[in-house]
């Protein structure tokens, strides 16, 4: 898919929102990373949550994009996942895949071949109906660890893991994460922390952020 579209989102003060939890027998082990200060809690009866991630505004692309990322992979960690173009909701939210086993790449911003600006590919941790996804390993990541993104063409590129943060949802720096200069960078985003029953979100985002090897 080649990013030929303007989008004017508002950037909002929104949250990476909750991933429904998954049952009991399912459910992803207590977050033990910084932010974090008790367990996710299930539930059986509720619908699934959506899955939100502000982002910065959008601005114009050239024409001729570059190819588009197909998958995300975390040896370290067991992940081997799809990425999926997409877009922005008509809240100016980041759209997200449905099912965890298959990531979001943020289309209005930048791709791993561009020369320069941060990648940002988003997964829901879990869900009520699909199970939990491979992100919910993302807190596990440690410096140093590699993280490879594959593009439409075949290219690979390695990302050498710099850290992986708890941040409160009200708190993701959107500017810095979705910028298209700088540094090529990686930003990978899922929910975690605690789990909130009566707003059925979780309290923080998990954000692992590398660089691309030369």
């Amino acid at each position: 898919m080649r990013r030929l579209s303007v989008v004017a989102v508002s950037l909002t003060v929104t949250l990476l929102a909750a991933c429904a939890p998954v049952s009991e027998a399912g459910r992803p082990p207590s977050e033990t990373g910084p932010g974090a200060t008790g367990t996710v809690s299930p539930t059986l009866a509720a619908p699934s949550p959506r899955v939100s991630v502000p982002v910065a505004p959008a601005t114009p692309r050239a024409i001729a994009a570059p190819p588009a990322p197909e998958r995300l992979t975390i040896r370290s960690l067991d992940v081997d996942m799809p990425v999926e173009p997409v877009g922005v909701k008509d809240t100016g939210e980041m759209q997200i895949p449905e099912r965890p086993s298959s990531a979001g790449w943020y289309r209005f911003g930048s791709a791993p071949a561009d020369g320069e600006g941060t990648t940002v590919i988003a997964a829901h941790v879990d869900d009520r109906e699909y199970g939990i996804g491979p992100l919910a390993a993302l807190r596990d990541a440690r410096p140093g660890e590699i993280v490879a993104v594959t593009d439409a063409d075949g290219t690979v590129t390695d990302y050498v893991t710099e850290s992986v943060t708890y941040i409160p949802r009200a708190e993701l720096p959107v500017d810095r994460l979705f910028t298209r200069e700088g540094r090529r960078m990686l930003a990978v985003i899922t929910c975690g922390g605690d789990f909130d029953q009566q707003t059925r979100t979780y309290s923080d985002n998990v954000v692992l952020i590398a660089r691309a090897q030369p």
